[in-house]
This record gives C-alpha cells, sequence and structure tokens, in this order.
C-alpha cells in the first residue's frame, strides 16, 4: 500500500496541526498505522501507532495527552492531531503501515512494510 503524509508546517508553540496519511488501497484497513519522527541528528522514533481497527492505541509518553491519533478506513486515511505543540515536537513526521501483530508494534518495530514521504513539522518557541 502507497503512503501519503500531509499537513505538516511552522507552528508557533502551543498551537496545533492535524497530520494526514492518505493510503492508495481499500487493503489500508488490514494494516496498523504508525507515526514516527526525526529531528535532525536524532534517529527516528515512534509517536504513536493506532491498530486496524482503530481499537488499540500507543503514544510516546512525551506527547500523551497532547497528540490524537485515529483513523478513517472508510477514506483509507489515519491522522495525527497535535495539540500543545513544544519547540520539541520539531521533526519531520512519517507514517507507515505495518502488518506486524500488536504486541510487535508495541515493542517497538520499525520494520513496517509501506512508508510515505516525510512532512515537516516546525514549532517555534
Amino acid at each position: 500500500v502507497q503512503l501519503q503524509a500531509s499537513g505538516g508546517g511552522l507552528v508557533q508553540a502551543g498551537e496545533s496541526l492535524k497530520l494526514s496519511c492518505a493510503a492508495s488501497e481499500r487493503t489500508f484497513r488490514s494494516y496498523s498505522t504508525g507515526w514516527f519522527r526525526q529531528a535532525p541528528g536524532k534517529e527516528r522514533e515512534i509517536v504513536a501507532a493506532i491498530g486496524r481497527s482503530g481499537g488499540t492505541i500507543y503514544f510516546l509518553d512525551s506527547v500523551k495527552g497532547r497528540f490524537t491519533i485515529y483513523r478513517d478506513n472508510a477514506k483509507n486515511t489515519a491522522y495525527l492531531q497535535m495539540n500543545s505543540l513544544k519547540p520539541e515536537d520539531t521533526a519531520t513526521y512519517y507514517c507507515a503501515a505495518t502488518q506486524l501483530v500488536w504486541s510487535a508494534v508495541l515493542s517497538g518495530r520499525t520494520d513496517y512494510s509501506s512508508w510515505g514521504q516525510g512532512t515537516l513539522v516546525t514549532v517555534s518557541s
């Protein structure tokens, strides 16, 4: 499945952005979806993940309470709503899809089968 991420931009601290991850196929509903980010000079990290039906969710500790992940399988799209953004959230964000079992997603595996292009999020102080 091909993915296209969008919605990044430049915002001030405290503001919000919503990222979208549009998939090319209806088979998207058989994939768990993750949002990753990579800041300059840092390793890529998973920010949030959502299971195939949307019933299981994971968040990186530093974004809990600020970010929301959800999906609309009818639209083949997953979303990352980011509120109360902080300068340390500045990074290129990627969406990815996987058919790994949920326990593997939670274990931190990053061998997702499909990746979208990154979308840059810049948060100014």
